[in-house]
């Protein structure tokens, strides 16, 4: 599934980027997507920052809780496995251009920027899991290959868990132990 429509970012959503963040947002174009808590987890972005300065992220991983988990997948080395499966595997490295071109496509129909860069490294390499994380989580599974086993690594992890936990139903039918926001 391929999600197409995003929210607006409020002025609450606003406030929690920049808490995520610890800096105002730049370039906020929408929420492209929420934690099960209901806090959002991934920006789209203007292809230009406010002044003009080419900004090529256009999926950007906000909820801080989930850059902590992906920061720790790239500390053991995943990127490297990742990025030597590109050479291995014809098939793989197919989607992932793919994924590169679809990428592209969607920031130039905001905004071209002149260049084909995209990001994370993107077609030859995998270079930030915070990127195809986020494209995946905006997009949905079977558009980045490797956001999609970011995911499942994370989920191979426990997440959701902490403050991306959904919240228990105030209808008395969950009944689940969840840990305190964190």
């Amino acid at each position: 599934m391929n999600k197409t429509e995003f929210e607006p970012v409020t002025e609450a959503d606003k406030a929690i980027i920049a808490e995520q963040l610890g800096r105002p947002p730049r370039a906020l174009r929408a929420v492209a997507a929420r934690c099960p808590s209901g806090h959002p987890s991934v920006v789209q972005t203007n292809p230009r920052l406010e002044d003009g300065t080419p900004f090529p992220t256009l999926y950007y991983l906000t909820c801080s809780h989930l850059a902590s988990l992906v920061g720790g997948l790239e500390a053991r080395g995943v990127m490297r496995e990742m990025t030597a499966r590109l050479d291995e595997d014809a098939e793989l490295a197919a989607a992932y251009q793919r994924a590169h071109e679809s990428y592209l496509a969607e920031r130039d129909a905001l905004d071209p920027l002149g260049h084909e860069v995209s990001a994370g490294g993107m077609p030859r390499r995998v270079k930030c899991l915070h990127v195809h994380l986020a494209h995946t989580l905006a997009r949905g599974p079977g558009v980045n290959p490797f956001g999609d086993e970011t995911l499942e690594l994370l989920r191979e992890l426990g997440w959701p868990d902490g403050p991306c936990a959904a919240v228990p139903a105030d209808d008395g039918t969950d009944t689940g132990d969840r840990g305190e926001a964190g």
